[in-house]
């Protein structure tokens, strides 16, 4: 058992998803599979061409969808946000009144330092308490066991809360925001990378070079296995989820410009990370995450569907 602030902190058990996308799916799932009570709430759950499709996802996952956010949050011992960036201050302002004593509010949004410590704020003026994990690793692959950083009060003894029922934090800092820094310029090199392969690689594929292009990679960077699955590895995460890592990106920005570094690099990878969506959307091809993904039938698709439309009489 924990102690925070001299209140003594009861084990996990039951457990609030706000956001019940990729990374809010797969640990409610989990956590539901473990014997704990979840709950969930995402505002498709409010959207009729969603709700059908919500609500199936958390019968299949043993997820109770709450009908709205205080019923989501009643009664629980630990809150997850995992919203997208645009809505992360807005969740933490709206659970704030709704949290009492011995709630734990878990943000792992990919923010800003700033926008994390504008979030803990508005929970720490009520009476839950603010808690800043940075997710250093993609979801599917770890799942609760994803490598996360945490920050703030107490941050050991909620370490060892969060271990116990399954997850795998690192007690970083007990100052808010130092987290999410980890997070934010990490991202500059993990989404460049990413944005930088769709262009390096389509255009190779235009010009008919990519076997060249990748085996000279290859040869400079043996470790990173790039006439191996790393392409379509990198490529794939931006058609996937561009549009989220492109508003990631612009929080990066934002970070950057906090400390007085300018921030070329990370809104020029918003701009590409967000392009490829554009023109997948342009030119209706959806990302189909039930079947393997080839980075050069993606190129391929969308070079043909513009050269049809270029064709098509004014």
């Amino acid at each position: 058992m924990s102690v925070y602030s001299g209140m003594a902190l009861q084990p996990i058990r039951r457990i609030a998803i706000v956001g019940f996308g990729e990374a809010g799916g797969i640990f409610g799932n989990d956590f539901a599979r473990q014997g704990f009570e979840v709950s969930a709430f995402d505002i498709l759950l409010n959207s009729r061409g969603d709700r059908v499709k919500m609500l199936s996802k958390a019968r299949t996952s043993g997820v109770r969808a709450a009908r709205d956010l205080k019923s989501c949050l009643q009664d629980v011992d630990l809150v997850i946000s995992a919203v997208t960036a645009c809505s992360c201050l807005q969740v933490a302002k709206s659970a704030r009144p709704l949290l009492g004593r011995g709630q734990t509010f878990l943000d792992i949004n990919s923010v800003s330092p700033q926008t994390k410590r504008k979030a803990a704020a508005f929970i720490q003026s009520g009476k839950g308490r603010f808690l800043e994990a940075a997710v250093m690793a993609a979801v599917p692959g770890q799942r609760l066991k994803v490598p996360m950083f945490l920050a703030g009060p107490h941050v050991a003894e909620e370490a060892d809360r969060l271990r116990e029922i399954g997850m795998n934090p690192t007690a970083l800092s007990g100052e808010i925001g130092v987290a999410s820094a980890v997070k934010m310029c990490r991202s500059v090199m993990i989404k460049g990378i990413e944005a930088l392969t769709v262009e390096c690689l389509f255009a190779a594929r235009r010009y008919g070079a990519e076997q060249a292009v990748l085996q000279s990679l290859a040869a400079t960077y043996p470790n990173m296995k790039w006439t191996g699955g790393l392409p379509d590895y990198l490529i794939s995460r931006v058609a996937e989820h561009g549009m989220r890592r492109a508003a990631e990106m612009k929080e990066v920005g934002a970070a950057l410009q906090d400390v007085g570094v300018e921030p070329a690099m990370a809104l020029a990878t918003a701009g590409r990370q967000a392009k490829l969506i554009r023109e997948m959307a342009a030119r209706k091809i959806d990302y189909d995450a039930g079947k393997k993904f080839v980075w050069q039938e993606l190129a391929d698709a969308l070079h043909h569907k513009r050269r049809q439309t270029r064709r098509k009489p004014s």
